[in-house]
């Protein structure tokens, strides 16, 4: 009876060691900020934007995607002929008219070409439970693609800047890793940081991020964590606090915090034209 019981845990033993470990799970910082989407506070601190008055000049355009339908943006172009470039990236409401004043307003001012591009397909939301089944159902390889067919469209001797918000503001860093040495500058506006280390060795650009500390959700960690990993990654941060709460820079929120935005804003042009 012995044998049979030590036999038992000899065989019980070897089967626990012969058992493969489980295997890591890859870090996708889209997904962890679409999971946000699921979280009513979360939901609750996007109310319902309010209709924008258009102030833009710009036309709605769509360019070639590989391995799917066209992918779809709102271009403004500057006045003097000029290969510089700025990306916007939208929130999770999707592209609309808020979105498209702001490429109006940094045309503008920097006086070089700027291309709002749709992560949607030309899907927009009005409530914030649309927008988060848009942001969950926003698929990365088909946002990468969409990217990347900008890029195409744009012509090879494009460079580019990046900025984005909340949504976007994830968006506006994997763009910016995405395009390699064409990625001159990079906006981030309380979006989610990329977290792996040896994706982000490979950023050949700066970084400029807007934190609202009182942002619940890209919060004070989720910031320092940043920090610390772009210093293991030997790329600059530059990182711009304020007083205020997620999404503080939208003025058709009804909850704008025009002073903090004002001020951020102000950070943000004098880097981008810098670059």
């Amino acid at each position: 009876m012995k044998n049979l019981l030590l036999l038992a845990v000899l065989l019980g033993f070897f089967a626990c060691q012969n058992q493969e470990p489980p295997i890591p799970m890859c870090h996708d910082p889209n997904a962890e900020f679409a999971a946000f989407a699921s979280d009513k506070e979360f939901q609750n601190a996007h109310p319902a934007p309010r209709p924008a008055a258009l102030t833009h000049g710009g036309k709605n355009i769509e360019f070639p995607v590989e391995g799917g339908e066209n992918g779809r943006g709102f271009l403004i172009t500057a006045h003097g002929q000029t290969n510089k470039y700025l990306l916007l990236f939208h929130e999770w409401w999707g592209l609309n008219d808020n979105i498209r004043n702001e490429a109006s307003y940094w045309v503008h001012e920097l006086g070089i070409n700027v291309l709002a591009i749709d992560l949607y397909d030309g899907k927009l939301a009005t409530t914030s439970a649309d927008a988060g089944k848009l942001m969950q159902a926003c698929d990365a390889d088909r946002a990468k693609a969409i990217i990347q067919g900008a890029e195409k469209y744009l012509g090879e001797k494009a460079d580019f800047r990046t900025m984005g918000w909340c949504f976007g503001g994830g968006w506006s860093l994997q763009a910016a890793l995405q395009l390699g040495d064409k990625a001159k500058a990079c906006v981030m506006y309380y979006g989610m940081p990329e977290k792996d280390v040896e994706t982000l060795k490979t950023l050949q650009t700066d970084v400029l991020m807007i934190h609202a500390k009182q942002d619940k959700w890209i919060n004070d960690a989720v910031v320092d964590e940043f920090k610390e990993d772009m210093k293991e990654a030997d790329k600059s941060l530059t990182v711009k606090e304020y007083d205020a709460n997620h999404a503080f820079a939208n003025p058709s929120n009804p909850s704008y915090n025009e002073q903090a935005a004002k001020d951020a804003r102000a950070e943000v042009l004098a880097y981008l034209k810098g670059k």
